[in-house]
């Protein structure tokens, strides 16, 4: 049975249909990349699941339609890693992981130093332990997204959803935050993280969606998805893949497709 199933999934935003009877199943304990063009409605579809986006036809998680679960349910499920997060009050870093625990707590349910030991602990597995009485608004870009994933981890759901966890992070922070990834869905962890970059989708996904205008154009394991015909088709070029001798996949871009 698996975690999450779509069955003509259909979202639309100010009356313009964003998702196209989508169908598609994600197996618990896996790691899902979603990638395609800007404008191919990755996004739309996390903040769908999430239960941000109102939808037509199946989606549901374990089997309960997504819209019937009441929303502090739903955060025990899953927690939502956005790109970017609006922030109206200038919070420390610990206080912004710590509401990361909210949804386990009753109506005035104090915060205990049980909850104040996994924010110690979630910083200091995103290398981030120095930081717990920074503002979060003094933080760079790939700071903040790592203290995101942090307060992700303290929620302690068994779905991630991630929104191109890596697009503030520097290399070496890119391949650390991912590594730690993997080792969550090692652990038995469901993730669906959008990638905009390809190879980093390929490296670490166990399977791909390929959204392209809201449809899905393709979906498998990556070295299945991923072609040359599917890359000039969707992403608008030529190009050439090679799978070096340690399986990794290499994408060499060519030339656009007019």
């Amino acid at each position: 049975m698996p975690l999450i199933r779509a069955h003509q999934l259909r979202v639309a935003l100010d009356g313009t249909t964003i998702l196209h009877d989508l169908d598609f199943a994600v197996e618990a304990g896996t790691w899902v990349g979603l990638i395609g063009p800007n404008g191919s409605g990755k996004t739309t579809l996390l903040r769908a699941l999430s239960g941000l986006l109102p939808y037509a036809g199946t989606l549901a998680l374990a089997e309960r339609a997504i819209h019937a679960w009441k929303a502090p349910e739903l955060a025990r499920q899953m927690a939502f890693v956005r790109q970017t997060t609006p922030l109206s009050f200038d919070f420390r870093v610990e206080e912004l992981v710590l509401l990361g625990r909210s949804p386990h707590k009753g109506w005035l349910e104090r915060y205990t130093r049980e909850d104040q030991q996994r924010v110690e602990h979630a910083l200091a597995r995103v290398d981030m332990k120095g930081f717990a009485r920074r503002p979060v608004l003094s933080l760079s870009g790939g700071e903040r997204q790592r203290v995101l994933l942090a307060q992700a981890l303290v929620q302690e759901s068994d779905l991630l959803l991630l929104d191109e966890p890596t697009n503030h992070l520097d290399v070496h922070h890119q391949f650390e935050f991912l590594n730690l990834v993997h080792d969550l869905v090692e652990a038995g962890r469901t993730v669906i993280a959008v990638f905009h970059d390809i190879e980093l989708a390929a490296r670490y996904a166990d399977h791909l969606l390929v959204l392209d205008r809201g449809r899905l154009a393709a979906a498998g394991p990556p070295h299945a998805v991923l072609t040359e015909a599917l890359m000039a088709s969707v992403f608008r070029m030529q190009a050439r893949l090679e799978t070096t001798d340690d399986g990794l996949l290499r994408i060499f871009y060519l030339t656009p497709v007019s």
